[in-house]
């Protein structure tokens, strides 16, 4: 229960959104304030002195306590997409400021790009690719490993995890997970495991987790350490779960046969330090690496289901007792 919204409830919008959002807005009786160009110093005095109730943002900036300090009638933050790492939720809670966020317009392009990427290396199709172009035909260096022969396993069974496992269901692969609340997980997807137990098992591992203080840099050199089969691993979820100069020496010795990274620790790779630049110089010349750049959510179709997943759970607290 909430302190009720007095009409018209106003709603200023900060990053570029698919154009259904106004009129999706305007249908559960909110006035949006488009204003995607805004520049990220500009976000705080913008709302101190615009009065909204509510605030859209994808990743233009972190949603500080000073921010929130800045917004005093500020009722809810909606995050155009699944994490919300670049969210102070402390602050929010403390001000009693509404959080909404989208998993689940965007999973069904992160479940099946996590397949993509899995084939992708298991198949060594950027590889071939490269050496073709270069007019180099070579069949028996590219022979690939099929992913019904593997045991795969998913850390983090949410929207995203659940959504892989789902797609995995016509590969004829063993899938076992790990999640912290067990009985989240879909045991007709996937068989629930310890985390010892799937690094013991697996031979794919693939993360699908929130970026918390608990799981940041989870993936280090001990936790590689335990794992006891040569190991591909994907990471779908954020670049800070994985402890990069780890996975270079993990590759080093063999116990990473290859990774699929859609996101890395420091994804502006212009500002990378020395030891950054040197890290990701190796995995750039790693024949078993796959590159994206964080686009394991982002589809034409996941780009409008968004907007009305955030309206709908919008529109259910605007009409809450």
């Amino acid at each position: 229960m909430h302190r009720p919204l007095t009409p018209p409830v106003r709603c200023l919008i900060i990053d570029e959104m698919h154009p259904s959002i106004l009129p999706l807005l305007t249908s559960i009786g909110v006035l949006g304030d488009y204003q995607p160009e805004l520049p990220a110093a500009e976000v705080a005095s913008t709302l101190a002195t615009g009065g909204y109730d509510g605030l859209i943002v994808r990743s233009k900036l972190f949603i500080s306590a000073e921010v929130v300090r800045a917004a005093p009638n500020l009722r809810f933050i909606c995050r155009a997409g699944a994490g919300t790492d670049n969210l102070d939720e402390d602050a929010l809670t403390a001000s009693g400021i509404y959080l909404i966020n989208a998993p689940e317009g965007n999973r069904e392009a992160v479940g099946e790009f996590a397949v993509g990427l899995l084939l992708a290396l298991l198949r060594n199709i950027p590889r071939a690719d490269r050496e073709v172009r270069a007019r180099h035909w070579q069949r028996e260096a590219n022979r690939g490993i099929e992913l019904s022969s593997l045991t795969v396993g998913i850390i983090g069974f949410g929207n995203m995890g659940a959504a892989f496992a789902q797609k995995l269901s016509g590969f004829g692969c063993r899938v076992i997970a790990y999640d912290l609340f067990p009985e989240k997980i879909n045991l007709s997807l996937a068989r629930a495991v310890s985390l010892e137990q799937l690094q013991t098992e697996a031979d794919v591992i693939s993360l699908h987790v929130p970026l918390t203080p608990r799981t940041r840099r989870l993936v280090d050199a001990d936790w590689l350490a335990r794992c006891a089969r040569p190991l591909w691993l994907l990471n779908l979820s954020r670049g800070e779960i994985v402890d990069t100069s780890a996975l270079v020496g993990a590759l080093q010795t063999g116990r990473v046969q290859g990774a699929a990274l859609d996101v890395l620790e420091n994804e502006r790779l212009t500002t990378l330090s020395a030891e950054q630049a040197s890290d990701f110089d190796y995995l750039c010349q790693h024949p078993q690496i796959v590159f994206t750049p964080h686009i394991g959510g982002w589809t034409t179709d996941s780009y409008e289901r968004i907007n009305h997943v955030l309206t709908s759970k919008l529109a259910r607290f605007i009409n809450a007792d």
